[in-house]
């Protein structure tokens, strides 16, 4: 099947689609977006999170045919051009990143998160972030990361 959908804005048309292959699949190996990671394709650790018509879901679990004619929004989609998003921004100066294999998803949550709230609590921020694992730190510096990178949208509104 072709598969006509809107990715960070630009509208792409992809060819010979199963519609049964994850969007995962597609935004990877078909449009060249590597930031979603694959890790468990079960949908357990987050790592593959992406918006679908604004909704983080995680891309792994669904299928390309659930996204015909819909806005997908990547981790790649946060920037504008060379400038960060600043959850993006907030994630390196606060040192969240590691190996990066959790990252794309957690700045998918976390942007999401403090655009439907500005001012999240740290039990806000844990609960939006419950489905994203990382295996190399102990959270606190992604935890920071949020609640710096809500401050400053916070500080900015």
């Amino acid at each position: 099947m072709r598969l006509n959908v809107t990715v960070n804005g630009r509208a792409e048309a992809v060819d010979d689609v199963w519609e049964g292959e994850s969007l995962l699949y597609v935004l990877r190996e078909r449009l060249g977006l590597p930031g979603s990671k694959n890790a468990c394709e079960q949908g357990e650790c987050g790592s593959c999170t992406v918006y679908l018509d604004g909704v983080p879901v995680c891309a792994c679990l669904v299928a390309a045919g659930q996204a015909e004619g819909r806005a997908v929004r990547t981790v790649e989609g946060l920037a504008e051009g060379d400038r960060l998003d600043p959850v993006q921004e907030a994630f390196v100066e606060a040192g969240a990143v590691q190996c990066g294999f959790c990252t794309p998803g957690l700045l998918v949550q976390a942007h999401d998160l403090i655009e439907r709230n500005p001012r999240p609590s740290d039990a806000e921020i844990r609960e939006a972030l419950a489905g994203n694992l990382c295996r190399c730190t102990g959270y606190e510096k992604i935890l920071d990361a949020v609640r710096l990178a809500a401050a400053r949208k916070a500080g900015a509104a």
